[in-house]
């Protein structure tokens, strides 16, 4: 969770520099991937996002520390971004990291803009996220930080080759699994599919069921859950037959579970309370 501190720097800072990476169109796809190899350099290096936030040193050294790690290596508008950054007061040094990640993703997206497939990407991101529901080893492994990167790079591309999908989507994909960043590879793609759909102007409902949606259950969802929400939603279609049934709808942080799977260990959780009773 990041501090309020940290919140604001990094929101402020994406805001400032929004209209300038979009206009970038498909050099983004550049700027993108300078911030997730920065993101990498850093996570691995403690010593370095500490001194690049250090509430005590001044903004000039830095800005100076920068340039000598990154010299004339990126172009310069990450130089630009990565100054704002250190400039900022944040809530602890490790989450500079995750807004460099942030300005990454942003990057992707306005690529993504710029090629007029950002809603391709987005359901895409669905796509791959229903397959590994169903590769529960697979997913696992993606998440070992200890394993090779060459070994986890090799895995993801296993999955999403034959999938025939977007290169933005196949480089966020690859980013993922090449840097977990402690988190589960699941749930990184979830967090991606949510920045792509409030990134489009949307709410994000995510609808768990075993089999897929017809058009017309996907439609009728439409209609529901943009009038609960109060905006246009984005239907993102999971399927895991794992759930036997029914359906789980998660918009935002509340779910509502009525898949088959659930009633039954609910079932099981009465039943075990009446026999200690």
């Amino acid at each position: 969770m990041r501090g309020e501190a940290s919140c604001i720097a990094d929101r402020t800072s994406r805001d400032a520099m929004a209209s300038r990476i979009a206009a970038l169109k498909d050099d983004a796809w550049k700027l993108g991937n300078e911030m997730f190899a920065i993101t990498s350099t850093l996570d691995a290096n403690p010593r370095l996002y500490r001194a690049l936030t250090d509430p005590g040193r001044p903004t000039q050294d830095k800005v100076t520390l920068l340039h000598t790690i990154l010299g004339n290596k990126v172009m310069p508008l990450t130089m630009q971004i990565m100054e704002d950054l250190v400039s900022r007061e944040w809530s602890r040094a490790r989450d500079i990291n995750n807004a460099v990640e942030d300005f990454g993703v942003d990057a992707m997206m306005y690529k993504a803009d710029a090629d007029k497939t950002t809603l391709q990407v987005s359901i895409e991101l669905a796509q791959l996220q229903s397959a590994l529901l169903n590769l529960p080893v697979v997913r696992s492994r993606l998440s070992q930080e200890a394993a090779p990167v060459a070994a986890r790079l090799d895995l993801i591309h296993a999955v999403i080759d034959p999938m025939g999908f977007h290169p933005v989507t196949i480089r966020l994909a690859e980013h993922c699994a090449a840097n977990p960043r402690r988190r589960r590879y699941l749930e990184t793609i979830q967090w991606l599919i949510g920045k792509f759909s409030r990134h489009m102007g949307e709410a994000l409902v995510v609808v768990t069921t075993a089999t897929p949606l017809t058009q017309k259950q996907i439609d009728d969802l439409i209609k529901i859950y943009s009038k609960k929400v109060g905006r246009p939603v984005h239907i993102n279609s999971v399927v895991d037959p794992t759930v036997l049934g029914g359906m789980r709808v998660q918009v935002g942080d509340e779910v509502t579970d009525n898949t088959v799977v659930a009633q039954l260990e609910n079932l099981q959780r009465k039943a075990k309370a009446g026999a200690r009773i």
